[in-house]
């Protein structure tokens, strides 16, 4: 049982990882196992110092995700419309095209999104669109050091919890 159960962790490890690159909550989704695998075995296999440690990982690469654009929006020289355009833009793409284009839409829709909604937000403050496109292509730059940041808490987080898990069942 021990193995079927280490089998299933790493599965859904691997869908969390397929689902952070989306920019969905995969990051989520393996803490979440970690947290019932850990529950099942009594909280002897990760411990609960782990957990907490995986818990803040994932909270910062959101965080990281979320606001990378806004960032690099504002270094850029953006407004502050521009740079909370870029942030809604983002949001918007990612939920419109990810229907019409499975799999990489959510992810192209994120980044055009994020042009855009910058690009846009930009423009109703100076019509300089020069300054307008370098706004939305620093907030595009920002989404993706935000999901290279998130994509890569999602390897960690899986990887940490794969490792103790492991470790654990070698015991």
């Amino acid at each position: 049982m021990e193995l079927a159960l280490l089998i299933v962790l790493i599965l859904f490890t691997l869908v969390g990882l397929f689902l952070a690159v989306l920019q969905l909550p995969g990051a989520w989704l393996i803490l979440a196992c970690a947290a019932g695998y850990d529950w099942y075995f009594g909280w002897q296999r990760i411990g609960w110092k782990w957990l907490v440690v995986l818990l803040v990982l994932a909270a910062a690469a959101e965080a990281v995700d979320s606001l990378a654009s806004m960032v690099a929006a504002r270094r850029a020289g953006a407004s502050r419309r521009a740079a909370v355009g870029a942030l809604l833009g983002g949001f918007a793409g990612m939920l419109l095209l990810s229907v019409p284009i499975p799999v990489v839409g959510t992810v192209l829709g994120g980044l055009i999104g994020c042009f855009a909604g910058a690009l846009a937000a930009e423009l109703t403050k100076r019509s300089d669109i020069v300054a307008g496109a370098r706004v939305g292509l620093f907030a595009t730059v920002g989404r993706v050091i935000g999901l290279a940041a998130k994509t890569a808490a999602a390897m960690a987080i899986g990887g940490a919890t794969i490792a103790l898990a492991v470790i654990a069942m070698m015991r």
